[in-house]
């Protein structure tokens, strides 16, 4: 006998030992069954384990793909679990980032799960651009022998609600696949309907795939239980607030807080570029001031889901007072027949704005019910979002800071008549919460937002405001790698006297070397308004050779306007130094884009 066909032999099962596993995982959960096989799987691939790897067949079983092109995090957490559910009935599956896949290779996939989520107003998440695009193209291949179903994650106080799940739905319709399901799409508190699908699409992949299945082929995940799998979302770790400090002036129209957390002795890990997810609660006052306003009383008992607790802790704790939902705004209009809040009906731009501009408490107070209308406590906290968590890019390096995270935090503050408003998790951060407090948090890994793999290759990093974060966080790494590559930052706010963040430390960076450049653009310093767009064109020439000669291009902050200047800018530059056409200088930073030299952080 060949040694390959006696070691071939060795790892195979014969029937007693086949019909005593059988037996051994009879009694197992799914969970448990899904755990057992990336257990053997893992250990299969370890030859020192003792444990030979499962075959008991030689032919490959159809698989499951589940792509997902995700923002901030949510798209790839339902994935995720998506493909455990998947794993747990029995099915091959590979679980992938569309930017891990090149987009011609959908033509090999049979059967395809796509959960997306929606970028600003209705673009693709980083992640899923090139795949985005490929579909939509004229390149992109028929797709007959493609089944599929899109799970779309969105944000109904955008106008394009879901848009990038639904530019998947149908440009993949157009291409001849067919449906496993229909596509669901989720607003913001997506979990019940992201379950509801999950459970209905792997129902039917099962019963797709069943006749096609010759072989139980074990599916490699991982068994070992790592602290981003003990800490999630879902399932945050309980840390201390360290420090709470302002880092604005006391003259300043900003309140910044630079935040320190305890992440103690959890073994959560993080690198530059990853973000903080951080629950909060609604601030006592707020909550008291909607009770009253309501005339609820605050101890009254409400059904949350399976549990039952009192009003004034569920509006503390379970739902979102601070921003207020279209969906809020439309219920409350119809309880109140408010003709203010009826014509904003009619008019969608108009009723975005307001949502956005008002929280909850103002809503109730614009349009009082009649006295012979009466709304329950139940059906009014039904109507209310539950509370999500906000992600905040985080501002260090765990080189530097061990067991510590950092956050720049701006804190979110406006008036509405006589009372002060503040943003939910900004408010508990600057004033909710006490240093030694206890804050439930989750780190948001973003491999979109990396440093480059080699040390000497430069970066320009664009982050006006709080924006700046990441790029703390980046200098940090650098410093502590010792990379040897150029560091350009380019930093504004309003004035350098009050709101010029970490200014001791970027002096600092400066005097040693490690930060080569800093251009800065005070915006209220002068008569004419400068922002970090303009300082990217007055150094066009320069800008241009970094690229050239290699440079990684960073941009974080706001995306509503500053984003879209900085690309204009980038664009204007690449066009008149490259002496390249509009077209041209489009596909330049495309090119930049999709081989990771320009990535965005925006929000």
């Amino acid at each position: 006998m060949l040694p390959e066909q006696k070691k071939l032999n060795q790892t195979m099962l014969d029937t007693n030992q086949l019909a005593s596993l059988k037996q051994s995982i009879n009694d197992l959960s799914p969970l448990q069954l899904a755990w057992a096989s990336g257990y053997l799987a893992a250990k299969a691939e370890n030859p020192e384990s003792g444990v030979a790897q499962v075959a008991v067949s030689s032919e490959p079983a159809p698989t499951l793909t589940i792509l997902y092109g995700s923002q901030t995090g949510n798209a790839k957490g339902v994935a995720k679990n998506l493909a455990a559910q998947a794993t747990a009935e029995g099915l091959t599956v590979e679980l992938k980032s569309m930017g891990e896949i090149k987009p011609k290779a959908i033509k090999n996939i049979t059967h395809l799960l796509i959960v997306a989520s929606t970028n600003g107003e209705g673009e693709a998440p980083d992640d899923a651009i090139a795949l985005h695009e490929f579909l939509a193209s004229k390149k992109a291949p028929k797709l007959e022998h493609l089944q599929y179903s899109v799970l779309a994650l969105g944000d109904t106080s955008y106008e394009f609600y879901c848009q990038t799940g639904k530019d998947f739905d149908l440009n993949l319709e157009k291409l001849g696949a067919k449906r496993i399901t229909a596509r669901v799409d989720c607003d913001v508190d997506y979990e019940a309907d992201a379950k509801a699908w999950s459970d209905t699409v792997i129902k039917q992949a099962k019963d797709l795939l069943a006749s096609e299945t010759t072989t139980n082929n074990v599916v490699a995940l991982s068994n070992a239980s790592t602290a981003e799998d003990l800490y999630t979302k879902q399932s945050p770790y309980s840390a201390e607030l360290l420090v709470s400090q302002k880092i604005t002036g006391r003259d300043s129209a900003k309140d910044v807080r630079h935040i320190e957390i305890d992440l103690g002795e959890s073994g959560l890990t993080y690198q530059a570029g990853d973000a903080l997810g951080v629950w909060f609660e609604n601030s006592t006052a707020l909550v008291g001031e909607l009770i009253t306003e309501l005339g609820f009383d605050d101890q009254e008992q409400i059904k949350v889901a399976d549990d039952s607790i009192t009003l004034v802790e569920a509006l503390k704790t379970k739902f979102e007072i601070t921003q207020t939902s279209i969906q809020f705004i439309e219920f409350w209009a119809n309880k109140s027949q408010a003709a203010n809040l009826l014509a904003l009906l009619k008019d969608k731009a108009a009723l975005r704005d307001y949502a956005a501009n008002h929280q909850v408490v103002d809503v109730v107070k614009s349009a009082p019910l009649a006295n012979e209308t009466k709304v329950s406590a139940q059906d009014f906290i039904e109507a209310l979002r539950k509370i999500t968590p906000r992600l905040y890019s985080i501002a260090s390096s765990q080189s530097e800071v061990e067991e510590e995270v950092h956050l720049t935090v701006g804190l979110v503050q406006y008036q509405a008549g006589d009372a002060n408003r503040q943003g939910g998790a900004s408010g508990f951060l600057a004033n909710g919460i006490d240093e030694g407090g206890e804050v439930k948090v989750f780190v948001e890994h973003n491999d979109n937002f990396r440093l480059p793999a080699n040390s000497e290759t430069p970066v320009i990093m664009i982050g006006p405001g709080t924006g700046v974060a990441p790029f703390r966080a980046f200098m940090q790494e650098r410093e502590a790698t010792e990379a040897s590559g150029d560091n350009w930052l380019f930093f504004g706010d309003q004035t350098f006297t009050q709101d010029f963040l970490y200014q001791v430390e970027w002096q600092g960076y400066l005097k040693s070397g490690l930060l080569t450049k800093i251009d800065l653009a005070f915006s209220r310093d002068q008569a004419e308004k400068i922002y970090v767009q303009d300082r990217l064109l007055e150094n066009a020439d320069e800008i241009f050779a970094w690229l050239e000669r290699g440079a990684h291009i960073y941009v974080c902050g706001d995306m509503s306007r500053m984003a879209k200047d900085v690309e204009a800018a980038l664009l204007s530059i690449i066009a008149t130094k490259g002496q390249l056409s509009e077209e041209q200088a489009t596909e330049y930073l495309k090119d930049l884009r999709n081989a990771k030299r320009y990535q965005k952080d925006v929000y």
